[in-house]
């Protein structure tokens, strides 16, 4: 089927993209290819999908509520596979409008081209970050989600609210998708193995936060893409057991639902430093620093629903992972052992 992507240039999204040409799908690919982060690489992944008869690309920014109403009345997409978004904890504390700008309006230009133009699915992307100032662990969909403590955080909540109104009003099934820390190749300059890795081969200081006393589900990328497109093709229906009255997160009367993706095993901050000095043959000098404001010291996913929803949950050993990524970077930035 004709399938968009959109964000089709980033990390997620190229990667998404492939694997449904792969499958052989169509896909149309949107992105706005912002300089948020280096546009070359964008590009780069651009040029992977490229060769596939199926795949077109239009850049495109999702904040263009006229531009994506006219790609939708062109395609009337049956399938919607949503990850282009403003990224980062960190850079809401800087630029608080790009996040409202590509998160929230985006979303809704995205959510009303679904609505009008009869997508039978539309997956998007929410984050671990909507668990916020939650300290129950492991994180559950299940849990409330009503303390985020950054405005990336806020935003991605805003989505699954926004989507779960459609849902409700329109009948439009939607299913959010929170990922949790996702590494690999081709990964996002801005996160944790991307920036130690460039820094400990360059001989520089990498900035470890809360002096190291930090656990972060690390999801390896193929993981993820596996969940979204399993996840796909379970487009979710009303649960007419839901209890109103005792109002549960995850479940609704309307075509909804929510997935925490994530490899289900946190790891120490200083654990994962480690595996990367091996990995690269090389020690890192750190630079203990307190919190950053918008971080949270923990996350954990619980996936029993994503298994029990699709038969997968993510399991790709940290050792394997980091080192597929290390070798990606040094043949990417041609960097010899």
């Amino acid at each position: 089927m004709k399938i968009l992507v959109t964000g089709c240039a980033g990390f997620i999204g190229m990667h998404v993209a492939h694997r449904l040409l792969e499958a052989g799908h169509e896909v149309v690919g949107i992105d706005n290819l912002n300089d948020y982060y280096d546009p070359a690489l964008k590009h780069a992944r651009l040029e992977r999908l490229r060769p596939y008869a199926g795949f077109a690309f239009r850049k495109m920014d999702i904040a263009d509520a006229a531009g994506v109403q006219a790609l939708f009345r062109e395609h009337a997409f049956p399938r919607v596979v949503h990850l282009a978004a403003q990224a980062g904890v960190r850079y809401s504390l800087e630029n608080p409008h790009a996040y409202v700008d590509s998160n929230v309006t985006g979303f809704l230009n995205v959510l009303e081209g679904c609505r009008h133009h009869g997508c039978e699915h539309l997956v998007f992307a929410s984050s671990s970050s909507v668990y916020g100032a939650n300290r129950k662990l492991p994180f559950s969909e299940h849990d409330h989600t009503d303390h985020p403590v950054s405005l990336y955080a806020a935003t991605k909540k805003a989505n699954e609210m926004m989507a779960h109104t459609y849902s409700h009003l329109f009948g439009l099934p939607t299913t959010g998708l929170r990922f949790f820390t996702v590494y690999g190749p081709w990964g996002r300059p801005d996160m944790s193995a991307f920036l130690f890795t460039r820094a400990i081969l360059e001989g520089r200081p990498i900035d470890v936060f809360n002096h190291g006393d930090m656990e972060r589900d690390f999801t390896y990328v193929d993981d993820i893409v596996e969940g979204v497109v399993r996840v796909l093709e379970a487009i979710p229906v009303g649960d007419p057991q839901a209890d109103m009255t005792r109002p549960d997160p995850a479940r609704s009367t309307a075509p909804y639902r929510l997935y925490n993706i994530g490899n289900h095993q946190p790891v120490p901050l200083l654990q994962f430093i480690e595996i990367l000095e091996q990995t690269l043959g090389r020690k890192a000098v750190r630079n203990l620093l307190p919190m950053q404001p918008g971080d949270v010291r923990a996350t954990f996913a619980d996936v029993d629903d994503l298994r029990s929803a699709v038969g997968f949950s993510p399991g790709t050993p940290l050792k394997e992972g980091i080192r597929r990524f290390c070798e990606w970077y040094r043949s990417y930035y041609r960097i010899e052992q």
